[in-house]
């Protein structure tokens, strides 16, 4: 096949692939490096959607790509039947540094939630003492926390939730930044509330001041497990490890993922202490690729940098200067920014879509959510004067 027809090849399977919910950008990636990714043709794009792809340490990073290849020259895919040299390794670096005992590996960020989903009930059951098929988990309005048919079954997006009924039962949706709301649906059966810290799918949804902690505090009093879901939000993006330590908050449990897999591998995992994660025994639930050789040695290497925490101080220093930024952007075609760290979400008083396809054809990739916002996540490793072109030209997109 010429050079020509695999273009144009490519470019069909985009355009058939735009045609679905996703809506994708219509360009081919071809290769990646940095903050910068090219298409097919050889053009090259500042990447401002790295959170939503998974990339906050940049594209091929010469430390997780270093990993990664030492590890290839090895073991690489392996069943669960047996253990390998880098499991052990991976969950007590992992287990370190949220603090706590267990970790449950898995590979994607939906199937880490349907974990802890399955672990709230079995220790709602087993621990907590709730009368069998009883237990409630509390959700909020706004929710992603993917695609599968139990997940989609608490969404209020239609494009997520509408056809694939009937739909799972033993969930109760409150608003989102609203502690009395919350207060008012928990109850004896409740055996966990299931949360964000900041709401990415929703538009980059920062809650109220004291709103994280006052759901802690109720989960404690209530007796229910508090279950953060920072696959999208954890690790580096918003400033911090996680974005709870803005609040001084500590979860039960902790969901992780996309950037725990450097860009690389799919990995995930479900961290928590032993009285919560240890209802599971041998044989009750796993996962045929989760804790590979190879994602482990990835994540372990993500662990590392993450330790030195200069990723976390170059969110905090270059998202202050983001959000400035687009807090002058000003005018009567913004209606609010909203942010922490380098993730923003700046939602416009017209549809997102053609902004972003402007974006893109000055070289800035960036996607809407619920058609009105504009997400912006670069990688972590951005520098200052990429982050200003990058601005400029969401500026000029706005402006045309």
């Amino acid at each position: 096949m010429s050079e020509h027809t695999r273009t144009e090849r490519l470019r069909e399977l985009s355009e058939a692939h735009s045609a679905h919910n996703y809506h994708p950008l219509p360009i081919v990636v071809a290769e990646a490096d940095g903050a910068f990714v090219t298409d097919v043709d050889g053009r090259r794009y500042l990447d401002f959607l790295s959170a939503y792809s998974a990339v906050n340490f940049g594209h091929r990073n010469p430390q997780l790509t270093a990993a990664a290849r030492r590890q290839l020259d090895r073991v690489t895919l392996v069943s669960r039947a047996f253990d390998h040299d880098q499991f052990g390794p991976f969950v007590t670096e992992l287990a370190e540094m949220c603090g706590k005992d267990m970790v449950l590996p898995m590979n994607s960020g939906a199937e880490a939630v349907e974990t802890a989903l399955k672990t709230a009930r079995k220790w709602g059951y087993e621990v907590k003492g709730v009368p069998e098929d009883q237990a409630n988990i509390v959700v909020f309005d706004g929710n992603f926390h993917g695609r599968t048919t139990t997940i989609i079954s608490f969404s209020n997006d239609p494009v997520a939730h509408d056809s694939y009924g009937p739909y799972t039962p033993g969930f109760r949706t409150v608003p989102y930044g609203d502690a009395e709301a919350l207060r008012g649906a928990m109850d004896d059966d409740t055996v966990a509330v299931l949360i964000e810290p900041i709401q990415g799918e929703a538009g980059v949804i920062v809650p109220p001041e004291g709103y994280l902690r006052a759901v802690r505090d109720l989960c404690s009093a209530n007796g229910s497990l508090m279950i953060a879901d920072e696959i999208q939000s954890g690790l580096g993006r918003t400033g911090a490890t996680f974005a709870l330590e803005h609040e001084h908050v500590v979860p039960d449990v902790y969901l992780l993922g996309k950037a725990l897999g450097g860009g690389i591998m799919p990995v995930s995992a479900v961290v928590a202490d032993r009285d919560v994660l240890g209802v599971f025994k041998p044989g009750q639930h796993g996962s045929t690729f989760g804790g590979n050789p190879l994602a482990c040695a990835i994540a372990r290497e993500v662990i590392a940098i993450l330790k030195t925490g200069e990723y976390q101080e170059r969110s905090r220093e270059l998202g202050a200067h983001l959000m400035e930024r687009l807090k002058d952007l000003g005018g009567d075609r913004v209606r609010e920014v909203r942010g922490r760290g380098l993730w923003a979400g700046v939602e416009l008083t017209a549809p997102a879509r053609p902004v972003s396809e402007r974006l893109m054809e000055l070289g800035v990739l960036a996607k809407e959510t619920h058609d009105y916002t504009i997400r912006i996540a670069p990688p972590l490793t951005i520098t200052r004067d990429d982050l200003d072109w990058g601005i400029d030209q969401f500026t000029a997109a706005l402006n045309a």
